[in-house]
């Protein structure tokens, strides 16, 4: 396997390749760093020719990463049956255990969004192709619940859509994460969710049956409160109106839920923040997060590539702002500063976070998750017609 490259060599003219398409974080198809083959631009110095719609029919494809696809590119589906579902998390700043992405990819596009290089592994482009060409994990519950039965397992709560919104748009039609959510409630097993869309007011009957046991915490997203800058920034997750609503709607159902402002960009949100975490505290989140935003591997060059087409005028104050937070590198990967930065702007930062909450009386503790309640599934004796002791 070619070695990878570091992101600060990775295709680096493919962000100007392609102008914006209307409804997709980005529109070019920017190759991954384990590609064994490259373009490069011809020594001539002409730019390459750029995709022109007239010329090229829907049907027609193009591997060029420096060219875009059609206007109107729909996103396909394809089922999976994965061998596990439970992802392990050994990082220190992260604090959950165990994680289930019930899907591979996101629609709802957000051109900074950290789990794009995943799609690389698939040997997908982490451009548009992690926009539209999704994997669904078929068998999630099925997987899930034969892991909870495996003999010495401890139950910790389960974070739900770690690297992929667990209820982006093609779960309605798939209802995977329905699913999950079902064995874990037959478990009674405690979990969390972090999600962008209003999709999880669905499951508000799950929820609230967990809330009750004490075995659910939902933090919803926000990013700005200015439609116009979500909307290209995530183009296809709920509106920031349509977050709080469902803030407001889980809050009155009993739910634990937190806002997590995310990411912090500087100059493009960050003038945001006290604002959002009023607007947050109103519809009754009960905890604030943070972070601040990271550019690893692929996404470095996208998420310039947007500041290029849409804030032009800002792009170079952002990243340098950017570079401050992250030591002098468009991205540390460093446990201690990848999630909230280092330094003084760092701790700027997290003095406005902390003071706009306690203003409004907003801890940003999420609350303690039981898991005394967890009865383990039927294993395989179970399941061939043994009885169950101590139900």
């Amino acid at each position: 396997m070619p070695k990878p490259v570091p992101p600060s060599d990775a295709f680096p003219d493919a962000r100007r390749a392609a102008a914006p398409v209307k409804g997709r974080g980005t529109a070019t198809r920017l190759a991954h760093r384990f590609e064994a083959r490259t373009r490069e631009r011809d020594q001539t110095g002409w730019e390459p020719m750029q995709w022109q719609p007239a010329l090229r029919s829907d049907d027609q494809k193009t591997d060029d990463p420096f060219e875009a696809p059609p206007a109107v590119q729909p996103t396909t589906c394809q089922a999976e049956t994965a061998r596990t579902i439970l992802s392990r998390n050994d990082s220190p700043d992260i604090p959950f255990t165990w994680a289930i992405n019930p899907y591979r990819g996101c629609e709802h596009g957000c051109i900074y969004c950290y789990a794009r290089p995943t799609h690389s592994y698939l040997n997908l482009s982490p451009g548009l192709d992690f926009e539209t060409r999704l994997i669904a994990k078929v068998n999630a519950a099925q997987a899930l619940q034969r892991e909870l039965a495996r003999p010495g397992y401890q139950p910790s709560p389960i974070q739900i859509g770690s690297a992929t919104d667990a209820y982006q748009p093609v779960e309605r039609e798939w209802r995977l994460t329905r699913q999950v959510l079902e064995v874990l409630d037959a478990c009674r097993h405690p979990y969390t969710i972090v999600t962008k869309s209003s999709g999880v007011e669905r499951d508000i009957d799950l929820l609230a049956r967990a809330a009750d046991r004490k075995q659910v915490y939902v933090m919803v997203s926000i990013t700005s409160l200015d439609a116009g800058l979500s909307l290209r920034l995530e183009p296809r997750a709920a509106a920031p109106w349509r977050r709080l609503e469902t803030v407001r709607r889980l809050a009155a159902a009993g739910v634990p839920v937190g806002v997590n402002v995310a990411p912090i960009i500087p100059f493009l949100n960050e003038p945001e923040i006290e604002r959002i975490i009023e607007a947050a505290a109103q519809a009754g989140a009960a905890s604030i997060h943070y972070t601040v935003v990271r550019l690893p591997w692929e996404v470095n060059p996208l998420f310039q590539g947007w500041l290029a087409d849409h804030v032009p005028d800002k792009a170079e104050r952002i990243m340098a702002r950017i570079r401050e937070l992250h030591g002098g590198r468009d991205y540390e990967a460093d446990f201690a500063r990848r999630m909230k930065g280092a330094g003084i702007w760092a701790d700027l930062i997290r003095q406005r976070v902390r003071k706009a909450a306690a203003r409004h009386g907003v801890d940003g503790r999420p609350p303690v998750l039981d898991v005394q309640p967890f009865r383990a599934p039927p294993g395989r004796n179970a399941a061939a017609g043994q009885a169950r002791l101590f139900d």
